[in-house]
């Protein structure tokens, strides 16, 4: 906006009225346009009240792979960030990350699984060096699991001994809040 001399000036809206008599238009077109406040405030308004809204304090904890429906518990507590196994009846991950298809250790005898146990002992030595020089931030050992609901106790028990063995014993289940699925009665 251009230096103006001092002087009566009205607003724009007036400038070309019927009421000022256009006296103080002098032939020329205005080259900036008003804003308007009052739409603008409404908006910005009901853009923070949006956002409010949607805002979630927790963070996303878990990816909730299409693969995996977890089962319902009607008691928990909320869990917090840590390292995530996925457990599926076609494969075992870590991160997102495929470790090992289910096929592969349907059949061993062995108690743990030795690709997890590897990514596991990785993911611990990452985490221990990055944190080496941070005091207030030491290696505590929570994984939190993300089982199917449909999968074999005994797949979930070697993930779990393949955890303990890499170091990671505070283990955590993921499951949704709601009620308990009620087991078939036998009659």
């Amino acid at each position: 906006m251009a230096i103006q001399t001092p002087g009566k000036r009205p607003a724009p809206r007036f400038q070309k009225s019927k009421v000022m008599g256009g006296k103080f238009a002098k032939g020329r077109k205005p080259s900036d346009s008003a804003l308007q406040l009052t739409s603008m405030v409404d908006m910005f308004t009901l853009l923070v009240i949006f956002l409010l809204a949607n805002f979630s304090a927790t963070g996303e904890v878990l990816f909730m792979s299409k693969d995996i429906q977890l089962p319902t518990a009607s008691h928990g507590t909320e869990i917090e960030r840590a390292p995530v196994v996925s457990i599926t009846n076609q494969f075992i991950g870590l991160e997102g990350q495929r470790v090992v298809d289910a096929d592969q250790i349907a059949h061993d005898e062995v108690l743990n699984i030795q690709q997890l146990e590897d990514s596991l002992r990785d993911l611990k030595k990452r985490e221990e060096f990055v944190h080496q020089l941070d005091k207030e931030h030491q290696f505590d050992g929570k994984i939190n699991i993300q089982a199917d609901k449909k999968t074999q106790f005994k797949i979930i028990k070697r993930v779990m001994y393949s955890c303990a063995m890499a170091g990671y014993g505070n283990i955590n289940f993921a499951v949704l809040q709601g009620k308990q699925d009620k087991p078939a009665v036998a009659k």
